[in-house]
């Protein structure tokens, strides 16, 4: 019968002690039979240098032994003073990402967004109130600068401007959220920057 020289049986080893499995990593019968291995030799002391000393045991039962607990977390992450923070209206978020929006959807979201600002009620506390403004601020200067940008692309200026609104806009809008989520008002909400 001839076989496919594909289907080659291993050759039969004559000693039955030797695994060529060993010899590349694998695990066989054999290797995991638990073969007592030699004993490594003792490294020879080099002349000149000190042994080290001898470590103290390490005690199992420590590393299962509960941690003590921590600290209570403040309410407000990353800040020292132990105030409570006021939670923001979700509305001052929701205008935040229809300015960040507003690239994306060619400034559809920007005019959702005024719509909300200019037909909202304004948040009665403080901090709140000034992001207000700075929303309003930022999004009748982008209404009127791209109406700008439109006309003005006649003669070649419009891409550039719109160009810088669309940087200034995001920049506007990102600063925004980072001031409302420490709950920081904003320090200068009818200035023409970033606050």
């Amino acid at each position: 019968m001839m076989t496919d020289t594909g289907d080659r049986q291993p050759p039969k080893d004559p000693t039955p002690d030797h695994d060529p499995d060993d010899l590349v990593g694998f695990a066989s019968p054999a290797s995991l039979a638990g073969r007592p291995r030699a004993p490594e030799p003792e490294p020879e002391p080099v002349v000149g240098v000190t042994p080290e000393p001898a470590r103290e045991p390490v005690d199992a039962r420590a590393a299962f032994e509960p941690a003590p607990a921590a600290p209570e977390p403040s309410p407000a992450f990353g800040r020292r003073d132990r105030e409570p923070v006021v939670e923001a209206p979700m509305g001052l978020y929701a205008v935040y990402a229809l300015i960040l929006f507003a690239v994306p959807t060619l400034g559809v979201s920007a005019v959702v967004g005024l719509l909300a600002v200019m037909f909202g009620d304004a948040p009665a506390d403080e901090p709140f109130r000034s992001h207000h403004v700075y929303q309003l601020r930022t999004l009748w200067t982008a209404a009127i600068a791209a109406v700008a940008g439109v006309i003005l692309i006649v003669i070649n200026l419009g891409v550039f401007v719109l160009f810088v609104l669309v940087g200034w806009l995001v920049i506007r809008g990102a600063w925004g959220v980072f001031l409302l989520t420490r709950g920081r008002p904003v320090p200068n909400p009818r200035g023409w920057w970033v606050g």
